[in-house]
């Protein structure tokens, strides 16, 4: 079957000035790099994107900032909430803002039963013409998506992916062989694990460590679905070091860091969050700087 979505979509974070509003000429600007890099899509107003501190509005306005900056990689707009109708009304801004997708976390703090699953998600499938991406990360929402309903959600025509953030390569490999028969594609959606969802049928990743490395991303998911595995693991542990920087600190405070060391933009975050550690910048510093003496070779 043909896979909706394939490759490298960086999980954007939102520039914030030092008052914490949103500065939209950065964001764009950082939009048209990550085209320029080759990444295959991009994923603004997710959880690194600090969607849970946007207004409704900023939301939106982020949205067509990134879809007014780039010219010829699809958006894939996060539009999901732990209510039902507001997510509709996310995914609806998120299509009158020009986005090509939407990526939909499950239903949070409610942590509802299967029924109440499939209920969400066909009422915002139903509600647009959008292909969605169903996001199951428990970390954040406190449960798990059962496989039985991302198996039966599938059938549903704009229920078109699969972000997996539960660290269970095994449910991974449930919902791959379960959805192997539909236009469905599971993508990483943790980056330690993605070799090994492209090696169970992942067709790719939405990346935080590519908003820092997307050509070298880029690369290994290119080997890994090319079935160059020596070439991916080399790319996998060149890449290993600086994704455990990542995720010392609840993302997106390590990103937002490592952003503004590469000189993208402040490191600022929004309350509740706070700036990364002294201790932890000190050693992001030093990984960055490995990586940057060590550029990757990357096919034409």
């Amino acid at each position: 079957m043909t896979t909706p979505f394939s490759g490298v979509y960086p999980a954007m974070t939102t520039p914030f000035r030092e008052d914490r509003s949103i500065d939209h000429d950065r964001l764009a600007a950082d939009a048209q790099r990550l085209e320029a890099a080759g990444v295959d899509g991009l994923v603004p107003v997710g959880s690194t994107g600090e969607s849970a501190t946007l207004t409704h509005d900023e939301h939106a306005q982020v949205v067509e900032t990134v879809v007014d900056a780039v010219d010829d990689v699809p958006v894939i707009a996060g539009a999901g909430s732990n209510a039902t109708h507001e997510a509709v009304s996310l995914a609806e801004d998120a299509q009158e803002a020009g986005a090509d997708a939407i990526l939909l976390i499950s239903p949070y703090y409610n942590k509802p039963e299967a029924a109440g699953y499939l209920d969400h998600y066909r009422t915002i499938a139903d509600s647009v013409d959008l292909p969605g991406i169903v996001y199951n990360v428990p970390s954040r929402t406190g449960r798990n998506v059962p496989v039985d309903v991302v198996a039966e959600l599938a059938e549903h025509p704009n229920v078109q992916g699969y972000k997996a953030a539960s660290g269970d390569l095994g449910r991974v490999s449930e919902v791959i062989e379960r959805t192997r028969d539909e236009a469905f594609s599971v993508l990483s959606g943790d980056d330690g694990l993605t070799l090994p969802i492209c090696a169970l049928g992942g067709t790719g990743t939405i990346s935080v460590v590519a908003n820092v490395e997307p050509e070298r991303t880029g690369a290994m998911v290119g080997a890994a679905t090319a079935d160059d595995m020596a070439r991916a693991r080399d790319l996998h542990y060149e890449l290993e070091p600086l994704i455990r920087e990542l995720f010392v600190e609840t993302n997106p405070i390590p990103v937002k860091e490592a952003m503004a060391i590469r000189e993208n933009h402040p490191p600022y975050v929004r309350s509740p969050l706070t700036r990364l550690s002294e201790e932890h910048r000190e050693q992001l510093r030093e990984t960055l700087a490995d990586l940057a003496g060590d550029e990757p070779e990357v096919p034409a």
